[in-house]
């Protein structure tokens, strides 16, 4: 599995950051743990599947918001109590 962070300008509140959740699951419907933050200007989620960055950029944009960039890293799934 994979976890995609995303660089995004343009969130202010909230219903930004739902606009924004929103457009990655229509995008992505495998998409899990899908988390946006306006105050730290970002989405992440978690994939199993290849992702390539115009797609995702093509989502964002579609949204009125900017991508900036995008960083993918693998994601080590915690055990319970947050072990590995």
């Amino acid at each position: 599995m994979k976890k995609v962070t995303i660089q995004i300008e343009g969130m202010m509140c909230g219903m930004c950051e739902a606009h924004i959740n929103d457009a990655l699951r229509r995008a992505f419907p495998k998409a899990k743990k899908v988390v946006s933050s306006h105050k730290k200007a970002e989405s992440s989620f978690v994939i199993d599947e290849e992702i390539n960055e115009s797609s995702v950029k093509e989502a964002i944009e579609n949204t009125g918001y900017h991508f900036q960039s995008m960083q993918v890293e693998p994601h080590v799934k915690k055990g319970l109590f947050g072990r590995g």
